[in-house]
């Protein structure tokens, strides 16, 4: 039932209204929020406990490809609005943000918000390849077990791209962000931005343990399969 939320309403094109303001987001029941908060923290705690053998392997591999930090903090949008540190794996060279400008021309995500080239010559050699795998973002375990983030919610937009948005697109802010989310198994980065924004707020209006747990499990062969991810 649930793959009608996204294959059938949220994956249509734009209509105009798309940039008119549209209803809040029905609030989560409490108890939903609770369960939600439990699922997030024993799934986040045993996910750090299962990979704290690899972590280091990993670190190390990233610190001897490029020069640089082996974790990479950004300043992200929550729930809300609120500013909170985002952790990821760091993949590209640490020139990268200054770098950036540079490349705004060559931006490949329709609509402009978003920035993201499928050959980023800002990414480094094993960044390529644990950003195909999602690797990278193993570290927004923790922000998830700390209650930053959830395992399911619209992806974390940093405060740049949050300015650009319309009243509709802010519509984003009013769930807790999130790992995964509906247009993450649905072709990720190769939506254009107008997807991504209408199937999270499809995910706010219809969420539920049963469409988190459903979320979550797609996730294992949109990984796998990669299909979107650069």
């Amino acid at each position: 039932m649930a793959d009608v939320y996204w294959s059938e309403k949220a994956l249509e094109e734009p209509s105009d209204n798309t940039l008119t303001p549209r209803p809040r987001p029905t609030p989560a029941h409490p108890y939903y929020r609770a369960a939600k908060r439990a699922m997030d923290c024993t799934l986040a705690g045993l996910g750090l406990l299962a990979l704290s053998p690899l972590l280091p392997l990993l670190a190390l591999i990233i610190r001897l490809d490029s020069p640089g930090p082996i974790l990479f903090s950004q300043a992200r949008v929550g729930e809300g609005g609120r500013d909170f540190r985002c952790w990821k794996f760091r993949s590209m060279f640490i020139d990268a943000q200054a770098r950036k400008k540079q490349l705004e021309s060559e931006n490949e995500m329709d609509g402009g918000v978003i920035f993201k080239m499928k050959r980023d010559p800002r990414i480094t050699h094993v960044g390529r390849f644990i950003r195909k795998a999602s690797i990278d973002e193993l570290p927004q375990l923790w922000n998830v077990f700390i209650g930053d983030m959830s395992l399911v919610g619209p992806r974390p937009a940093v405060p740049e791209e949050v300015a650009q948005y319309t009243p509709y697109e802010r519509g984003r802010l009013e769930v807790k962000p999130g790992i995964t989310c509906f247009w993450q198994i649905s072709g990720r980065s190769d939506l254009p931005f107008e997807q991504q924004v209408s199937l999270d707020l499809e995910y706010a209006r219809v969420r539920s343990l049963r469409v988190d747990l459903e979320i979550l499990l797609r996730t294992v062969p949109a990984v796998l399969f990669a299909r979107g991810a650069y």
